[in-house]
């Protein structure tokens, strides 16, 4: 595999509000470099987590996780995951609202509820099921990133749009702490 780092697709790009396919074919070099490239892109662009439509692939593929992301000194780790054609179970009624940004919406912030107890389900990689519960950050990556499968933006999300805006604004209001959440 070569090292690839793909251009994000921003918001107002017509391809970010399509619902994403469901992958059909595993183990093959295709799937592989497309995971690579997501990997590659997301270090490079420092974030937690991203999802196929992002880098213009139509496909139900979101990659995640960080030991440590000094973006997010406060998150706790979150494990380096592949997930494919995800299905999310909500666990509990539970939900909390977190500052959300986003890398095909650089430079803002928003104020998003999301569960705060869930289980993913999909497969990995190679094609093997998997069964995950995830909470709290770990959970808000999820479904932001699942989000992105099915053309949904965190902007789509916020009940409160006085708690939108540019991150430098709302830093500069003091409205939003100084480590956002997810990107």
């Amino acid at each position: 595999m070569f090292m690839s780092v793909k251009t994000i697709l921003r918001m107002g790009d017509p391809r970010l509000l399509r619902i994403a396919r469901p992958v059909t074919e595993f183990n093959c070099a295709a799937l592989d470099q497309l995971i690579c490239d997501m990997f590659d892109t997301l270090q490079a662009a420092s974030g937690v987590g991203l999802a196929a439509p992002q880098i213009a692939i139509d496909q139900r593929v979101v990659v995640f996780g960080f030991d440590h992301n000094p973006r997010y000194p406060d998150a706790a780790a979150v494990p380096r995951s592949v997930l494919i054609n995800p299905v999310i179970e909500i666990l509990s009624a539970d939900r909390e609202d977190s500052w959300e940004g986003c890398l095909s919406v650089p430079g803002m912030r928003g104020l998003v509820p999301r569960y705060k107890h869930i289980r993913y389900t999909g497969f990995d990689a190679t094609g093997e099921p998997l069964a995950v519960a995830a909470s709290d950050f770990h959970a808000r990556v999820v479904q932001h990133e699942c989000d992105h499968l099915d053309g949904v933006l965190y902007p789509q999300r916020i009940r409160d749009f006085s708690q939108f805006g540019f991150s430098d604004e709302l830093l500069a209001a003091e409205r939003l702490p100084a480590q956002p959440c997810t990107d």
